[in-house]
């Protein structure tokens, strides 16, 4: 069976094929979930020291894992180098306060390979061979200030002389209930060095709360010559855990140690979640069972594989290998039938990249393949209730007040109730799904798992996760924030990727999101004049203040980036509509409704705005957010915020055609059009016409007129401005010297930063103030390709801008697209940009074959900033490779 094969008999999450994936979570502690107490401090609440000890209440998480798609039976893999204080079972990284720039990894690992039904994945761990420096990392982050870089543990000196391991695991699915693991660690240093490799398989604590008393069990066996772990959940079922050659088995339970954590004189089971670490590590005989040979041992939930290296010889390899199956197992977990799923496996992936990229250069493909297998690999199981989170459980104290209070945090989404695999942003930093995170991940999804990809976009639209008010949720810091609205316009890409493309899809997102456009129309627009609020919309520091908060003295954003999605957001509906009325005439009459509601946005925006002033402005040629109060007697009055960053490019994404069809099937849609243009002629200049030989006519729908566009694309396309080496920064370059912001009375001080960010805002981990941010930029790509298509090269751009270089406008999306894709590609020097000053830039191939793709990109650099696996939407690079899915 191919991979393709696989894919078309799993349709449906609960599809055979996909129960097993790399759903364990990368980080667990520090999330809202698991956050109890009523201050709201997530991070101090159950931090990474106390993870190792301590029992989670949503979810798990572990190196290199995998779990059911419910999250019950978990599988990682666990080391110790014989100098660490701890056993290695979790990445370890800085807290919010901690970092100089907010939370932050400090591991190397890399997602090296994978395919959709997770029948075939891999990753490397890089491990150093000497104690790992945790008190050390925290102390140089505390000394560094926020001009300073972020110290990495290579800044350490622990991995000096290639003194690590490579642990590199891989899983492959002899069938969607048996899966094969391998384990094999290299040692790159130059002596021989110890490694304890410890494959760890538990459950979920589902028992302690409360709420279900069943409790599963593990029971760790060494008899009949066979080296198992025979696992029995009351919903999973039965599987069985083979380990191949005889290493000890160990057993314990995840149950927190309340007697280390909280003073408890007894805790209440025997032994607890760190006591296999315990017992490996400090020596602790009596912290958990340890199975004799030709014994087993009595039930636990939480057990142990103890592999022992004492000597790995320099570049010696050393291997273990373990089979999940579903069952009892059987006597030949590790006959050839192991190995020949391994190699089968990995041959089908090598077909399967070969039709998804068909086009570019060996490392084009290679990179293209390796964001691919990096986004996969942020599926997570995410479980929720928040109403119970609200409440506390039955088996513990009730919590705070504070958490019940009406401005507490979600204290208005008690109705979500979520258990699903979701696309994360990133493994480790933003363990959560973000709204418009998830819906750009989906364009790349469209290009090898379209059914994933229209079940993620229906899931968020379910009545389990959106508000019964039409809202969809952010992110769990707090589901009631605004994060851009593009649901719809991802929608629009996974059905135009499928050749048979799926109405059904297309219509059930269309009836929820009209639901969500009735919320922003009614919540974000307050004054009924088509501009639209919103908030900080995912862009934390773009603005010289946060815009989520209130301004006082009565004045209030109008925002050009909010105005300028919700038009978007219209004409995303609109062409919804029109494709489903190709089959149904009803949608006609609600395309003509979203038709008028973008040429009101347009007018309101190029005309009109609060006391007569646009948001476009015509002495700059660009467009500004606005702040502006009602005075009494009525009169209104508002300046502009005169910063040129993202939120005046964003009117470019407001375009929209309406092909020949649109005019020759649905005459009434054509009609209502023609009838607006008669009675408001000035609606008439945000269309442009063009009729063909054979009179076939078509339009194109857009906020700027082409004068503005050229305007706009002048300033995007010059190299003092926008345009970098490495794609469209989020700030003007012209703000290099700093400028002082005028707003509401007040002057606030702003500034070009092209890397990390030097304010607090948001939490500081992130920057909009001249970085390159991929979503946006392939957003960018996107609309010049379709103004090639409608203008058929008639619309250009000189590029860069006063260089004499014209070039059409399809042509500046290939120029663009080139220059975001060469950030992951070896430049004239051999180097990557993204890999800037990091170690990863070194000339050794143990570093630089490996590709990261983080958060977002230095402006000036390309160095890539921020989290360090945030694969999602940085996996639009797989898009601009292999090719945008409407367009291949």
């Amino acid at each position: 069976m191919s991979e393709q094969e696989r894919l078309a008999a799993s349709p449906d999450p609960d599809s055979p094929w996909r129960l097993w994936g790399p759903y364990l979570a990368a980080r667990q502690w520090g999330t809202v979930r698991e956050d109890y107490s009523g201050n709201g401090d997530a991070w101090g609440y159950l931090t990474f020291d106390q993870a190792r000890s301590r029992a989670y209440r949503w979810g798990e998480d572990g190196i290199a894992g995998i779990c059911d798609r419910h999250g019950f039976l978990n599988v990682a893999v666990a080391m110790w180098n014989g100098a660490d204080e701890i056993l290695k079972e979790r990445y370890f990284g800085l807290t919010n306060s901690e970092g100089n720039h907010g939370e932050d990894v400090k591991e190397h690992w890399w997602i090296t390979d994978g395919t959709p039904t997770h029948s075939w994945m891999r990753m490397v761990y890089r491990y150093p061979q000497r104690a790992f420096p945790y008190a050390e990392l925290r102390e140089r982050a505390a000394r560094a200030s926020r001009d300073e870089r972020e110290p990495e543990l290579s800044d350490t000196g622990v991995l000096a002389e290639d003194r690590f391991f490579d642990v590199e695991t891989t899983w492959a699915k002899a069938g969607p209930d048996d899966v094969c693991v391998s384990i094999t660690a290299t040692n790159h240093g130059p002596e021989a060095a110890p490694l304890h490799l410890v494959p760890q398989v538990w459950f979920r604590n589902t028992w302690t709360w409360g709420r279900d008393a069943r409790r599963p069990a593990l029971i760790a066996s060494t008899a009949d010559g066979w080296t198992r772990v025979l696992a029995e959940h009351q919903q999973l079922g039965r599987y069985t855990v083979h380990f191949d050659g005889r290493p000890r088995l160990l057993v314990t339970d995840n149950e927190t140690d309340e007697a280390a954590l909280f003073g408890r004189a007894v805790n209440p089971s025997r032994y607890t979640k760190a006591g296999i670490g315990d017992h490996i590590v400090a020596g602790a005989v009596d912290a958990c069972q340890v199975v004799p040979m030709g014994g087993a041992s009595h039930p636990g939930t939480k057990a142990a594989a103890w592999y022992r290296f004492d000597s790995v010889a320099p570049g010696e390899r050393v291997t273990v290998r373990l089979r999940l199956i579903a069952g009892d197992g059987h006597g030949s977990a590790f006959g050839p039938t192991f190995d020949e799923t391994v190699l089968r496996r990995e041959r089908e992936a090598d077909d399967f990249y070969a039709g998804v990229v068909r086009r570019g250069t060996d490392e084009e493909r290679r990179v293209a393949r390796l964001a691919f297998a990096g986004l996969l690999w942020t599926k997570q199981h995410y479980r929720f209730r928040v109403r119970e989170w609200l409440e506390g459980d039955p088996a513990h104290p009730p919590g705070p007040a504070e958490r019940h209070a009406p401005h507490a945090r979600n204290v208005h989404w008690k109705h979500m109730d979520v258990a699903d695999v979701l696309s994360m942003p990133d493994e480790w930093e933003y363990p959560w799904f973000a709204a418009w995170d998830l819906a750009f991940h989906m364009v790349p999804f469209a290009l090898v798992d379209p059914a994933f990809a229209k079940e993620q976009l229906l899931l968020l639209c379910r009545e389990w996760l959106m508000h019964p008010d039409g809202q969809l949720p952010a992110y769990e810091w707090e589901f009631g924030d605004v994060n851009p609205p593009v649901h719809a316009w991802a929608a629009l890409q996974v059905y135009y990727a499928e050749e048979n493309r799926d109405r059904v899809f297309l219509a059930r997102v269309f009836h929820k999101l009209l639901l969500n456009f009735s919320w922003w129309v009614n919540r974000k627009d307050p004054y009924g004049n088509y501009l639209f609020e919103g908030g900080f919309l995912g862009m934390d520091n773009i603005g010289p203040v946060n815009r989520s908060a209130p301004l006082g003295d009565g004045w209030r954003f109008e925002q050009s980036d909010a105005t300028s999605w919700m038009a978007a957001y219209a004409l995303h509906l609109m062409q919804m509509a029109l494709e489903l009325a190709r089959h149904d005439e009803a949608y006609e009459d609600v395309a003509t409704k979203f038709v008028e509601h973008f040429l009101s946005i347009a007018q309101a925006s190029t005309h009109f705005g609060s006391a007569g002033r646009p948001i476009w402005d015509e002495e700059d040629g660009f467009c500004y957010d606005l702040v502006s109060r009602t005075l009494p007697g009525g009169a209104v009055e508002s300046q502009p915020v005169r910063v040129r960053s993202m939120v005046g490019l964003l009117p470019l994404l407001a375009g929209a055609p309406l092909d020949p069809w649109v005019f020759e099937e649905l005459p009434g849609f054509a009609g209502r059009l023609d009838y607006l243009l008669r009675r408001q002629p000035a609606f008439g200049q945000f269309l442009t016409w063009h009729t063909d030989a054979g009179g076939e006519r078509s339009a194109l729908l857009s906020l700027l007129d082409e004068r503005k566009l050229r305007r706009v694309l002048s300033r995007m396309f010059d190299e003092g401005e926008f345009l970098s080496p490495h794609g469209i920064r989020s700030l003007s370059a012209a703000h290099r010297g700093g400028l002082q912001v005028e707003i509401a009375g007040w002057h606030h001080p702003m500034e070009y930063e092209p890397g990390e960010s030097r304010t607090a805002m948001f939490g500081g981990n992130s920057n909009w103030r001249g970085p390159v941010w991929f979503p946006t930029n392939a957003l960018l790509v996107q609309v010049l390709h379709a103004l090639e298509a409608f203008h058929r090269g008639a619309v250009t751009v000189e590029l860069p801008t006063g260089s004499g270089n014209v070039v059409s406008a399809g042509e500046a999306a290939d120029e663009l697209s080139r220059r975001l894709a060469a950030l992951f590609l070896p430049g004239p020097d051999g180097r990557r940009p993204a890999d800037g000053d990091r170690v990863e830039a070194t000339d050794s191939p143990l570093w630089s074959r490996h590709v990261t793709f983080n958060e977002y990109f230095d402006g000036d650099t390309g160095e890539g900033l921020g989290a360090t696996h945030q694969t999602g939407w940085t996996a639009l690079v797989a898009v601009l490779l292999a090719g945008w899915p409407a367009q291949r």
